[in-house]
């Protein structure tokens, strides 16, 4: 078996790993980034839809933008209500992306940066020292080697087993997954201003489903319905068909996508000796909307600084490593906290109250910007009650 030394192992090659070996290599550091499938950003699995706060960490080049939006449209369970989120005084709230180039194009940024990617390599095991991660087990092109780093980077997704060898338990409740299926669909016509989001048990039992325009005659249509009310005789692809005969008859699907989205808040712990979660590992995802790229993005730049900064001092210890979770929580913590809480709301309410709860947010909703945490501050206000369950929730 051969032997590698590296200062960091990122095992995963998303937006969050990718920013988190960009980041520690633009610091000095040996870092190796791995992706266990043949290409990066293949398969896709997810909606796209990002807000323009990915400006602050990248520069965008128009070829990964599928369309640039207004703002957002949400339609309650009734289908008659429908809220219009917009950012004050901006024509351009959010993005499209695609991501098959968009994950490619921020792993060529790491590689800029001086990292080493590489592909067809899955990690299959940690190697400990006494409770120390000191790197990993993986298999390249066939190949069995032993990558040893100071620190490892779990950036490996839902579940993440990295995490769950290094003793951080990333198991996940049905009742916090929500499971998904998406087409990208052509022959269709869009609204090519806004990203629509559809509530009702009969669309998405426990969720939603969304359209997000990719071009003149093509989007992006997809279910998530929670997790515990997913077997075989209800299925996320059963409902999406459903929506698509009714929104889209004449559409034709091009590529069909099926993935997990972690829903329960983070994970109560994100580091270990020697190892630390980022992107959906680490649950940085809210848990209303699912939305996640870009608390992927601001949590591996967190984790690159944090690595760089133990490497230089040579101190890859838990309790170096923690500066990494307690930044995260002060940076994201407060938005996916009250997001979990927000969904807990609203999966209390049976169907006449959620159409109860849509009806004070009817009509237009301008943001500062186009965030989470602008959305949440926003929707309290205008329907007071919501503060009132939430705060009953958390006190």
């Amino acid at each position: 078996m051969r032997d590698e030394e590296h200062d960091v192992v990122v095992v995963g090659a998303g937006p969050a790993g990718s920013i988190t070996a960009r980041t520690a290599a633009e610091k000095g550091l040996d870092v190796l980034l791995i992706e266990r499938n043949q290409e990066i950003g293949v398969p896709v699995k997810c909606g796209e839809g990002v807000s323009r706060e990915i400006d602050k960490f990248v520069e965008v080049d128009s070829k990964w933008v599928s369309a640039v939006l207004k703002g957002t449209i949400t339609y309650g369970p009734d289908g008659t209500t429908k809220v219009v989120v917009t950012v004050d005084g901006m024509n351009e709230a959010m993005y499209v992306l695609d991501r098959r180039l968009f994950d490619k194009f921020l792993a060529q940024d790491a590689i800029r940066a001086g990292a080493e990617v590489r592909v067809k390599t899955y990690a299959y095991g940690l190697i400990k020292e006494q409770e120390k991660v000191k790197g990993l087990y993986a298999n390249t092109a066939g190949d069995d080697i032993r990558i040893f780093a100071d620190v490892v980077v779990g950036a490996d997704g839902v579940e993440s087993r990295v995490g769950r060898w290094g003793g951080i338990d990333t198991k996940l409740d049905l009742a916090d997954v929500s499971t998904c299926a998406q087409y990208l669909m052509c022959n269709v016509k869009p609204n090519r201003d806004y990203g629509e989001l559809f509530f009702g048990e009969d669309i998405a039992p426990r969720g939603y489903a969304w359209i997000f325009p990719k071009g003149e005659d093509s989007v992006n249509v997809g279910v998530g319905i929670g997790g515990d009310v997913s077997d075989e005789s209800h299925r996320a692809l059963d409902y999406l068909n459903a929506f698509v005969r009714d929104k889209f008859p004449d559409g034709q699907v091009i590529t069909e996508i099926y993935g997990a989205v972690p829903l329960s808040g983070p994970v109560y712990k994100t580091v270990a000796n020697g190892l630390l979660l980022v992107g959906d590992a680490a649950r940085h995802v809210n848990p209303i909307t699912g939305g996640g790229i870009l608390e992927a993005m601001k949590g591996g730049k967190i984790a690159g600084e944090v690595i760089a900064k133990a490497v230089h001092e040579q101190n890859f210890s838990e309790r170096r490593l923690m500066e990494y979770e307690k930044r995260w929580k002060k940076e994201l913590g407060k938005v996916l906290y009250a997001g979990m809480k927000a969904k807990q709301l609203l999966l209390s309410l049976d169907s006449h109250d959620f159409n109860e709860f849509f009806h004070p947010l009817s009509g237009d909703i301008k943001i500062k910007e186009f965030t989470e945490r602008a959305l949440l501050k926003a929707m309290i206000k205008k329907n007071p009650k919501m503060l009132f369950s939430l705060a009953r929730m958390m006190f």
